[in-house]
């Protein structure tokens, strides 16, 4: 009886003192639990939620594109009602060429544009549909044209944004890495045992050219410009130079080693990337011999951190061996610390090992719910991140691009938490 008496007084006091993080907690279970999510509280819930950081996050993506009709009239552009197409050259401007503005009052204008800059209505009222991996790539060659020359205000925009979802920090992929072309590089380049030496005598090359050296100083007075004023006490921008995988080998060699070398001269570049579409046949052809690049660099530059894009596949993409050893090459090869995307995991050659080593060596995996799931066709329980929380393997919940995908990282974690059971901790 004293005991019953003991807990009887004990439990009003213990439910006193339970903790913020106890009553957060019982909240947050009450919104996932039961047959359905509740999903607009949990919008709010997320939108208030303190993300820590977005680290896989494509600058040019991330910008949406009222933003960039905005920067098409600073500019003094116009643009192709019947294409989209910004075009640049006034002499080259037709009587269909308007005024980013004038075309923002043209309702099916609009939406034609936000169609092809976006991936706005693909699955909603139809649109004007190509397949979605190609209408997702094919986004970035729409607006281009202003994306790098309004840098400062552009990450001032993202970083507002990241501030109004209580994001404190973002690692974004910025810029294309300076490209070098050498048509007598690409005719001799074997991806056999001589590949360290023919590196090294093109590396050597690439240092005494005076283009390339000025193609890194601009990049890193570009980056001082466009990152002034950003970093304060509430948020940190840091940023990839990154390399496009579909590009021939000098020029995806040159834009690598500039990107080494940019990691090791500005302390705002964290990281070197490769991105593109992993499935286009150069990206597939080269795939080894682009990890065996990167190998060949981290020797020399062991200080510099990589963040790869691997394993951006799934079944019937390419043929089943094609999905066998990109995240395994591009950890065991290249030397990447993190991976970003990882869906053919499953595929991979002695999958298992794999997932320990990368839990055993804390390679975290960036995983981004949107984009898997329109570019990939890959979402719910036959995504990956189920295998990576089975296994013990580090992620992070990201946006990859969130003004072409127009969703934002807060929409990320609520997918995640209504997908896959999260619990509050």
């Amino acid at each position: 009886p004293s005991l019953l008496i003991a807990l009887a007084f004990a439990a009003p006091a213990a439910v006193n003192a339970a903790s913020n993080q106890d009553i957060t907690a019982r909240h947050f279970a009450s919104l996932v639990s039961g047959p359905q999510p509740k999903l607009a509280e949990l919008t709010m819930f997320f939108t208030q939620f303190p993300k820590g950081g977005d680290l896989h996050n494509h600058y040019s993506g991330a910008i949406y594109a009222e933003q960039y009709l905005e920067w098409v009239d600073k500019q003094g552009y116009c643009i192709d009602k019947e294409t989209s197409r910004i075009v640049t050259d006034q002499a080259k401007r037709t009587a269909g060429c308007v005024s980013a503005q004038d075309l923002a009052l043209d309702n099916t204008a609009l939406r034609n544009l936000l169609q092809r800059w976006s991936v706005k209505d693909f699955y909603n009222h139809g649109a004007q549909q190509m397949p979605p991996d190609h209408t997702f790539f094919e986004t970035f060659g729409y607006f281009n044209d202003v994306a790098s020359t309004n840098g400062n205000d552009g990450l001032k925009r993202l970083k507002q944004r990241a501030i109004d979802e209580n994001l404190s920090y973002i690692e974004t992929v910025y810029e294309i890495a300076p490209i070098t072309l050498d048509p007598d590089f690409d005719k001799s380049v074997k991806n056999d045992g001589s590949l360290p030496q023919q590196l090294d005598a093109y590396l050597k090359k690439l240092e005494a050219n005076p283009s390339f050296a000025k193609g890194i100083a601009d990049y890193n007075t570009h980056l001082d410009t466009s990152s002034a004023g950003i970093d304060d006490e509430q948020f940190t921008m840091r940023y990839q130079p990154f390399v496009l995988r579909f590009l021939t080998p000098s020029m995806v060699f040159s834009q690598m080693a500039a990107g080494f070398k940019l990691a090791m001269s500005n302390p705002k570049v964290v990281a070197v990337n490769i991105v593109g579409a992993e499935h286009f046949t150069v990206s597939m052809r080269d795939y080894d011999l682009h990890m065996q690049m990167f190998k060949f660099l981290k020797a020399k530059y062991p200080q510099v951190k990589l963040s790869l894009h691997a394993g951006e596949l799934a079944l019937g993409m390419v043929p089943p061996e094609g999905l066998k050893f990109h995240i395994g090459e591009a950890i065991d090869v290249a030397g990447g610390q993190r991976i970003g995307h990882g869906i053919d995991i499953v595929h991979e050659r002695n999958a298992p090992a794999l997932l320990k080593e990368m839990r055993d060596r804390k390679i975290p995996v960036e995983i981004n719910l949107s984009s898997n799931e329109f570019i990939l066709g890959i979402k719910g329980e036959a995504h990956p991140v189920t295998v990576y929380r089975k296994y013990g393997v580090p992620f992070v919940i990201s946006t990859d691009d969130a003004g072409v995908s127009r969703n934002n990282l807060s929409n990320e974690y609520m997918l995640f938490a209504t997908r896959y059971h999260a619990d509050y901790a």
